[in-house]
């Protein structure tokens, strides 16, 4: 995925735009026509499908930064901070997508847009360490310095991603438990039908291709990135 060049467009990459356009056409028809309207919640449930499905996004990318960033510290490669950050900022796309759904969904189910629960403000953590983690590289000059500050810092910062997941295991909490329970006990909760089923896990899949194929598009303004930055320090006689 990370190319090393500059080159034009990969036929694959063209063809993950078409596939992922595809998936996520699909993903809407199945939200509004073929899932059922939730009995209680009504159509707001919808966003359930994308609300989960952009949240296993933002988890499973900042996940891999971690990886990377254990990988960058043993192997020092350009290519894999490169990859790293593009995970961290797309994890953030998608932690965004997920708390605007999630609080959309809670004013009609919870009567309030945000409330102090345990998966909100773990999350909410979630976001502003990784929006620490893009302001920190900034103030630091020295490519390599900062490399290895950012493998160090994504490695750190992966623990909030299983806090978030695990918080609504752990603690007390209105966010109802979708994966690994079929309670409806949290307010909010509800049970899954089969058609829900499937929409879920069709959501799953359109949304992580589309991320990879979002994914690969910001790898590549990466490398044209790094190459403006190699010119200007040549410039500059560094």
């Amino acid at each position: 995925m990370a190319s090393t060049s500059l080159d034009p467009k990969p036929r694959l990459l063209s063809a993950l735009n078409v596939l992922s356009a595809l998936f996520m056409a699909g993903s809407i028809y199945m939200v509004f026509f073929y899932a059922p309207m939730e009995r209680v919640m009504g159509n707001v449930q919808r966003l359930f499908y994308f609300h989960v499905a952009s949240a296993w996004v933002s988890m499973a990318v900042l996940i891999l930064a971690a990886v990377l960033g254990i990988i960058y510290l043993f192997r020092p490669q350009k290519k894999l901070d490169i990859l790293a950050v593009a995970c961290i900022e797309l994890g953030l796309v998608f932690a965004f997508i997920t708390v605007t759904s999630g609080a959309i969904w809670a004013r009609p189910a919870w009567n309030t847009w945000w409330t102090w629960d345990p998966r909100v403000v773990t999350y909410t953590i979630l976001i502003l360490v990784y929006m620490a983690y893009m302001l920190l590289r900034q103030g630091i000059e020295d490519p390599q310095r900062r490399a290895r500050f950012g493998a160090i810092y994504a490695i750190l910062a992966s623990i909030t991603v299983p806090l978030t997941y695990f918080s609504i295991r752990i603690w007390r909490t209105l966010h109802p438990v979708v994966i690994g329970s079929g309670s409806p006990s949290a307010e909010g909760g509800f049970d899954m039908t089969r058609p829900m089923v499937w929409t879920l896990l069709f959501s799953l899949l359109a949304f992580s291709v589309f991320g990879a194929t979002l994914l690969w598009h910001r790898v590549r303004l990466g490398w044209l990135a790094d190459k403006v930055e190699e010119l200007r320090m040549k410039a500059l006689g560094r």
